[in-house]
């Protein structure tokens, strides 16, 4: 049996590889008790040697605050342009998309050049005025509350118009890809917005740049299972990418 240093090695050497570890599989991994490997993963958080959820364990706090889209356009922003350009690869001829909110997703949308005719369904305010500037787009802006974070519009009004139409796909900016938690917000309102844009197109395209993955918002938008593809930056690491592989998920990874 392993002492406790070692067992504390182990743990952190596991989670630099994973980004996530389970109590149970680490307790197997080691052949010793779940009790035992809570009690090492407690002592090692109040070194601040990694974050404990239920039942596991991340290097860092995987919980996401609600900042504003002008911050976030400000980081990996060589990341969101390739995974940007992946994604306007998928829009076929004469589409009907719905395009979310965000940074990444403002870089997708400054990579749009449509073939035939295009509608696009948006609640973003800077996506639907970047869009507007071409002929052959035509643009619905959503209606609602009005979010000053995000410049995008959220609520009732804004959920109600998904009733009237289908589309295509649904290319989806989010905060959190996480393996018990699935695909998450950091607002409770976009969460809601999101999962009703999940239900109005055949396809959902998830945008995120590697630093999402592990992470969780407050805001739960759906299981992974409801994810039809994925399209990240090449610092996905191998267990995260196992992870979407062993529910279905295509990955792309832009590069």
């Amino acid at each position: 049996m392993k002492s406790i240093a070692e067992r504390h090695i182990y743990i952190l050497e596991q989670l630099k590889k994973q980004q996530y570890i389970k109590v149970t599989e680490i307790a197997k991994e080691l052949d010793v008790t779940t009790v035992t490997i809570r009690k090492d993963l407690k002592a090692l958080e109040e070194r601040n040697l990694l974050f404990r959820t239920h039942g596991s364990a991340t290097p860092i706090n995987p919980h996401v605050p609600d900042i504003s889209v002008q911050i976030k356009g400000k980081i990996r922003n060589e990341e969101k342009k390739k995974i940007a350009i992946e994604a306007a690869k998928l829009i076929e001829e004469n589409d009907s998309i719905i395009v979310s909110s965000g940074s990444t997703i403002y870089k997708f949308a400054e990579q749009i050049k449509p073939i035939g005719h295009l509608n696009v369904v948006t609640p973003s305010l800077p996506v639907a005025f970047l869009l507007n500037e071409a002929d052959n787009i035509s643009i619905i802006q959503l209606g609602g509350n009005l979010c000053k974070k995000s410049l995008s519009v959220r609520g009732e009004y804004a959920v109600q118009a998904f009733s009237n139409f289908t589309c295509s796909k649904l290319f989806l900016g989010v905060d959190g890809i996480d393996k018990e938690r699935g695909i998450t917000n950091s607002n409770i309102e976009e969460a809601l917005l999101s999962k009703k844009m999940i239900e109005a197109s055949s396809k959902t395209i998830i945008l995120a740049d590697s630093s999402k993955f592990g992470k969780r918002g407050f805001g739960n938008v759906c299981a992974l299972e409801n994810i039809d593809i994925v399209i990240t930056d090449d610092g996905i690491t191998d267990s995260m990418a196992k992870m979407l592989d062993d529910v279905g998920i295509k990955l792309i990874i832009a590069t």
